[in-house]
Formats: C-alpha cells, structure tokens, sequence
C-alpha cells in the first residue's frame, strides 16, 4: 500500500507561526523529513515514535543532495508511511517544492502542499519592518539571492527588477550583499536607499542591521553578519525605528528549556512565548498510572473514602489521577464527604475547583511543610488522613502526620515515567552556549535531565548546563539541582509558574542574559 507525502511549510522560525493544517500533518505522520529552517522544537509536536529525518543544508556542508531528498519522499511513502516533508518557510517559495512533488507525481504517489507563512514577509514584520506601507510601498518583489553573481545576472533581470516594485526582498544573499547593493544602484535605486538585513527572524537569534545600498556591505563586513538573513530594501525599512516590537518584550532573545512534561508544560511555554522568549520544550518526565501492587493498594486506599478525616491534595497530577482512578472504580467524591480537603498551592486548589472541590485556603508556603503551619492546631492523634500523590513524592508529610499521631494512608495515584530521548540539535544548543535558562519544576525533572543528557553522550551533565541559568520552582528542587553539581541562579518566591516566570524576569532585567554568538 502506497502511503502519502505532506509538504508542509513550517514558517520562518517561531514554532507558533506554523499553520494548523501544517500542526495536523505532523500529528499523523509516520515519518517527518526536515530541514535546519524547521524549528526543531516542532518535532515535539510529531506523535510518538514518528521517525525523525534530519536533511537540512548548511553553508559549509550539504547532509543530503535535493536529489536524494526528492527520491527519499518517493521509497519512504512506497513503504506506505505517511511522510511529512517539513520546510522552512512557505515550499513554494524558494522552497524546490516543485521538484518534490513531481517526482511523487511520477510514482503516482499522493500529496499535498501545506503552505507555511514566508519568511520574505515575517521575518521583516518581526523587525518592525512592513513590506508594504501606504505611503511608501504598495508592491513587493521576492527575488533569490544565494546564487552566484553569474547565476544571479542570469536568473534576475536587474533592469527591471530594480525599480518593478517599491519593496525588494532578497531572500538568503548576505554573502552577496556587495553585489546586490552595486547592481541595485547601477540600474537605478539610489544609494542612500535603506536596507535591512535581519537575521535568524522570529528566533531568539534575531538581530537587525541597517544601512543603506551604499554602505551596507561595509556593516556587514564590520559586523561579521552571518547567514541566514532575510534583505529589506527599500523606504519601509525606515518604518523600523517607530515599529519594532519583539526587541522590546522582557524576555526577547532568550531561548530557555522547559522540562516540565508535555501535558503540564503549556502554561510555562505560553507565558514565556508571550514575554518574547523562544521555550525549547524537551520533557524528561511523564506520568501514568500504576500498575501491579501499587494500583492495588491504590484501589484498596480508595474503597475507604467515607472513613476518612483529611484528604491532602500536594499536586495537580495528584487531583487529576485521584479522579481518574474514581471513574475507573465508579465512584465520585461524595464518598469523601466526611473528609476536609486542602490542596498544597493555587494550582492544586483550581485543580480541585474543576472538579467543584472548594479545597480549604493554604496560606504561606506552596509546599508540604505548609500544610501543618496552615491546619497544625486542627490535626488531632487518631484522624484518618489520605495522601493521595505519586510515587516519587517527598516522604517529609506521611512521616511528620504520624509523629503527630495520625493515621496517614499514603495512596500512588501515578507513577513517573523517565522520558528524554536522543536530541542532537538540543546537544548542539547546549555546547554552542545557546540555551539561556533551564527550568526545573520538580526533582524528578533535574535527575532525568542529568540522566537524558548522559544517554546523549555528555559524560559530565552537570558541566554541559554551566553556560545555562538553573531556575527552580521551589527550595526542595534547588536542593537536588545544587546536590547534582549545578549553580541554582533562579529560585522562584513561591511554588507557581506565574512566581518562576517572575524570577526569570527579574534575572533578565538584572543583566542575566548572555548575547547569542
């Protein structure tokens, strides 16, 4: 059985400006071919256990020649996968789509083309820049500048390239700037003409250089301004200066690793998106249910639900999994209803509220030892107590109960699953220095990174980290962080994300941020 081929586009960088259409193609596909143009933190984004296909191109090298791509699409759906052809940018657009898609015309094979957002016109309006202004520009030229000046006098028609549109946009050709710019004003733009070459645009690598055709070669040469950049030319360019906007969010050209698992690691990213840093999601951890004797005892814990006195709710996995395993059995809470519930932090109370649970109100510390200052005078010896929580939680609690005399059933309602597979280009962010922060939200999260990072072949972890700032949710993971041999720069006030996204915030105001190279 024949399979098919997506060609999708994936945008010029920032992982949210691909399309939905592209995002339901990487949810389905066998296998997923990409480029190094393609945010890799889409790849997170592919379900489990989809093959991962690195054929990107670099200046110095070429992993795979366009040829072998084209005929890697063809055998890799002839097997019957359904392949996921993910491309920097729009695959029309420079993109060789064309070439792709008539060779798995050829062999009969069945596609689609998923247009992405180009960069020609993102990565500018990340700088500030539109391509088309009212009063400045009401045209737009995308023209290719990678090839060589021979190729370039053979492909473009400068005598009418020149003045054809207000706005040129030359896509890849920093190494040609010299050339571009000499063409330009000999066929007619004059000199003081504004440019903008922006580079790596919508990642937390984007920088921004101005000039005009006369003197822009001469900036890039000073500023050793590297590829890939996107060229502005034109009257828009000036639009920058009263326009930019990502510069000025808190967190730009920050790239920080989140290792919270997938399913609770939204409200992290989003906040740190929306203050203009760039997550690069990698989760160490992942929970499920029990098994074995631990779901046992789990089940038998729950069967006792009218005999108890308290129920303490110390996680959001612990409130979620609790009511997983009351629909599995066929109860619900009101067989909790002798019981006081209180939940360890605000997140674990709107956890409960969910689930129309008023949990009583936990003052002061967001942790375990918070909840005998909150309702010590009210714990009494011989009250019947119900943890339910997961398997690698603190046994700080249980053991402080029943010093006070009370009878405390421990319930795993989860287990934590190591995850943390091969991630050559997180291997290669790390030793660039290019990952800025590392959050921890937990102590599980800092031991299966140490533990990921071993598998992907760093005989020193904690040595790999240095370059990075170690920001953790609570005392108790800073501990396990300092313990591992790692420098805890960040610690948040109180056990929340909102409270981590605060200090990370502080640290950058505070100079914390390193320029990329």
């Amino acid at each position: 059985m024949t399979g098919k081929v997506y060609l999708v586009g994936a945008g010029p960088g920032d992982a949210r400006l691909i399309t939905v259409k592209g995002l339901e193609c990487l949810a389905k596909g066998d296998v997923i071919v990409y480029d190094r143009l393609a945010n890799p933190s889409l790849l997170g984004k592919a379900k489990r256990g989809a093959e991962k296909i690195y054929v990107g191109k670099r200046t110095d090298r070429h992993t795979m020649k366009q040829e072998d791509i084209n005929q890697l699409l063809v055998d890799l759906a002839l097997t019957g996968k359904t392949v996921v052809r993910l491309k920097g940018g729009d695959p029309t657009i420079f993109g060789r789509v064309g070439e792709e898609a008539e060779l798995l015309r050829k062999h009969g094979i069945p596609y689609e083309i998923v247009p992405g957002i180009t960069a020609a016109i993102s990565v500018p309006a990340y700088a500030g820049i539109p391509v088309t202004h009212r009063d400045m520009a009401s045209s737009l030229s995308i023209i290719t500048g990678h090839e060589s000046p021979d190729k370039l006098d053979l492909s473009i028609h400068w005598e009418k390239v020149t003045n054809a549109t207000g706005t040129l946009v030359f896509m890849m050709g920093v190494a040609k700037i010299g050339y571009i710019s000499r063409q330009l004003i000999k066929h007619g733009r004059l000199p003081e003409t504004p440019v903008a070459l922006v580079r790596w645009g919508t990642r937390a690598e984007q920088e921004t250089l101005t000039g005009t055709l006369a003197d822009i070669e001469q900036k890039v040469m000073a500023a050793d301004f590297k590829p890939p950049a996107v060229i502005v030319v034109g009257e828009v360019v000036k639009q920058r200066e009263q326009l930019m906007w990502a510069e000025s969010l808190p967190l730009f050209g920050m790239r920080i690793l989140v290792t919270r698992s997938r399913s609770q690691a939204s409200e992290l990213v989003r906040q740190i998106e929306d203050l203009g840093g760039e997550p690069y999601e990698f989760p160490v951890i992942d929970f499920e249910m029990p098994s074995g004797e631990p779901l046992a005892a789990a089940e038998k814990a729950l069967e006792r639900l009218p005999e108890y006195d308290w129920a303490f709710f110390t996680s959001v996995n612990g409130v979620e999994f609790f009511f997983n395993h009351l629909e599995r059995m066929g109860k619900d809470i009101r067989a909790l209803h002798h019981a006081r519930i209180a939940a360890v932090g605000p997140a674990t109370k709107e956890a409960l509220r969910r689930y129309g649970i008023a949990a009583e109100e936990l003052p002061g510390r967001y942790q375990a030892e918070g909840l005998l200052e909150a309702f010590g005078t009210s714990l009494r010896a011989g009250q019947k107590v119900l943890l339910p929580r997961g398997d690698l939680a603190r046994s700080w609690l249980p053991a402080a109960l029943r010093d006070r005399g009370l009878d405390v059933t421990e319930a795993v309602m989860y287990a934590t699953v190591p995850l943390g597979d091969e991630d050559e280009e997180l291997a290669k962010l790390l030793r660039e220095g290019k990952i800025h922060a590392v959050t921890f939200t937990s102590s599980s999260t800092v031991t299966n990174l140490l533990g990921a990072l071993r598998r992907m072949g760093f005989e020193d972890p904690a040595s790999a980290l240095q370059g990075a700032a170690i920001a953790c949710i609570g005392p108790v993971t800073a501990k396990t962080a300092e313990e591992a041999g790692l420098r805890v720069e960040i610690l948040a006030e109180e056990a929340t994300i909102a409270s981590l996204v605060a200090a990370l915030l502080g640290w950058k105001q505070a100079g914390g941020r390193r320029k990329l190279d």
